[in-house]
């Protein structure tokens, strides 16, 4: 099944929701009240950003990236990351772009809580987060990978899969030795960009989490 038609089935059981839900009927909720509308798809617009978020960045962090670096050879391994993570970065920020605006709607900051200003925050910041490793820390990392994979072909590695011959080439290549350090540096700061946005989405889950009657 193509990427179109996988959207179109999510789109279509999206709609089938929309339209049977109580609100499309002039149902009155569990308090016997009316929502409106633009403030139920505020809600739903929230709900499927940042679940769309959370989910992507716990798969790409902890479970996805890891079998890609056990299985594939490292230079490998490494131009698929780069052209997977321009897209999930952007998606990612997106979603949480999404997600910061409708939470910010529904809870305008005068009239807002101390704890919705906090979720709030933690929303903007792994907005932020996403938009720092979009803009600079990966295309950074990127092009200082391709220059490392050009020494490393040079020294004939990088084909491994699972373990490097990289720090064992670099006792006797300054070269590499400085690029490595400078790609670590950099990867790091990417990393760090990465943990703190899932961080700040996993406080929001804990916060919805609360919020939710089941």
């Amino acid at each position: 099944m193509g990427w179109l038609s996988r959207f179109v089935t999510a789109v279509t059981f999206l709609s089938i929701g929309v339209i049977f839900s109580p609100e499309t009927f002039g149902s009155p909720s569990s308090g016997g009240q009316r929502p409106p509308k633009l403030s139920t798809f505020l809600k739903l617009a929230h709900l499927l950003c940042f679940s769309t978020s959370w989910g992507a960045a716990l798969w790409v962090t902890f479970i996805g990236g890891i079998i890609m670096f056990k299985n594939l050879p490292r230079h490998q391994f490494g131009n698929l990351q780069s052209k997977m993570f321009p897209a999930y970065f952007a998606m990612v920020g997106a979603c949480c772009a999404i997600s910061a605006a409708s939470f910010g709607y529904l809870h305008p900051w005068k009239s807002s809580s101390v704890a919705e200003k906090y979720q709030l925050g933690f929303l903007l910041s792994a907005f932020a987060f996403n938009l720092a490793n979009l803009f600079v820390f990966t295309p950074m990392t990127i092009e200082m990978m391709k220059q490392r994979h050009k020494i490393e072909r040079e020294e004939k590695i990088g084909e491994e899969i699972g373990w490097t011959k990289n720090q064992e080439v670099a006792k006797v290549n300054p070269k590499l030795a400085a690029m490595n350090k400078k790609f670590g540096m950099i990867h790091g700061l990417s990393s760090l960009a990465n943990i703190m946005s899932f961080g700040s989405l996993a406080m929001h889950s804990w916060y919805l989490a609360g919020k939710i009657n089941l």
